[in-house]
């Protein structure tokens, strides 16, 4: 680009005049311009301004710009490598180790030397969708009882240190679960305060080898009738047996050592059912679906604690 000189300035009648204008103004011819760079301090590889490039593109974008003011909701805590609790337990009478995982997909694999057993804890790994590992051995040779209550008691545990600071979960669960003639419902908070409220009424005082119920404090000898709750009579097989002097279901007793561990309140209710297989079985998926309910996560929650004011629970 040129500066020319307008036309009134060359009609003027003086030459020298226009001479010494031209001189103050001279062309400047802006194409041949250099301007001096200064040195980077820190050189620039090709990568970086490519990298340079695509950020200026990202925010620069509106569309990638919030289109109101409201901030958006957390997501729930990272369920990467799952919440996990691990317990083992040794006792003079059991050895017991316990493994949970609430973010599982139904593994099991529990070896207690009572096959009803396990094959409840299979109920609740499949129905809770969580992967149980349960590894006990006992003195089964005399009854059922403390590797019962210990195998209980290590899972309690174990519940209550995957649960973490329980951040975010609904915390309540409710289910009912069918099984042929039995019908079973089960409530439960996990709020901290162990709490069992029990309403099953097992028919028989076995279940393959389980106990289902504890027999009175008495010996027997072999081959003696006794009578278990009146409602069933057995043959004792062992030379004596040594027990409570209180009657108590192995059932009841599993999920009291549960309660009081992991700090839950329960509820269980039968609503129907006379075969004992069926009553116990039906609970325990109960049980399940209503702790899977409990334990996963309410995203309106937004990661918070549900509590009352400055109470836990």
């Amino acid at each position: 680009m040129e500066l020319s000189i307008s036309s009134r300035l060359l009609n003027t009648s003086s030459a020298a005049a226009a001479t010494a204008l031209l001189k103050s103004k001279p062309r400047v011819h802006h194409r041949h311009t250099s301007i001096p760079l200064l040195p980077l301090k820190h050189p620039f590889s090709p990568l970086t301004f490519k990298q340079m490039s695509n950020n200026s593109q990202s925010t620069l974008s509106c569309s990638s710009l919030p289109q109101n003011n409201t901030p958006p909701a957390p997501s729930s805590p990272s369920t990467t490598s799952g919440r996990i609790g691990e317990v083992k337990r040794v006792t003079k009478e059991t050895n017991v180790w316990v493994k949970i995982n609430l973010d599982g997909t139904g593994v099991a694999n529990s070896s207690t030397s009572i096959p009803f057993l396990d094959h409840m804890l299979d109920q609740l790994a499949s129905h809770g969708l969580f992967d149980v590992h349960v590894k006990a051995t006992g003195d089964i040779h005399i009854d059922d009882h403390h590797t019962n209550e210990d195998v209980s008691l290590a899972l309690g545990t174990a519940l209550l240190q995957s649960l973490g600071d329980r951040k975010g979960i609904n915390r309540f669960g409710d289910f009912s679960a069918p099984l042929d003639e039995a019908l079973i419902h089960v409530s439960l908070d996990l709020s901290g305060r162990p709490y069992l409220s029990y309403d099953l009424n097992i028919p028989t005082a076995r279940v393959g080898t389980y106990d289902t119920q504890v027999i009175p404090h008495s010996s027997y000898s072999s081959g003696t009738t006794i009578s278990v709750l009146s409602t069933t009579e057995e043959t004792c097989q062992w030379g004596f047996i040594v027990l409570y002097s209180f009657l108590k279901r192995l059932v009841e007793h599993f999920f009291q050592s549960l309660v009081n561990t992991s700090g839950m309140t329960l509820h269980i209710r039968q609503l129907a059912g006379k075969n004992s297989h069926h009553i116990i079985e039906a609970t325990f998926k109960a049980f399940a679906r209503a702790l899977r309910q409990a334990t996963e996560y309410d995203p309106r929650r937004l990661g918070t604690i549900p509590r009352f004011g400055s109470l836990l629970f």
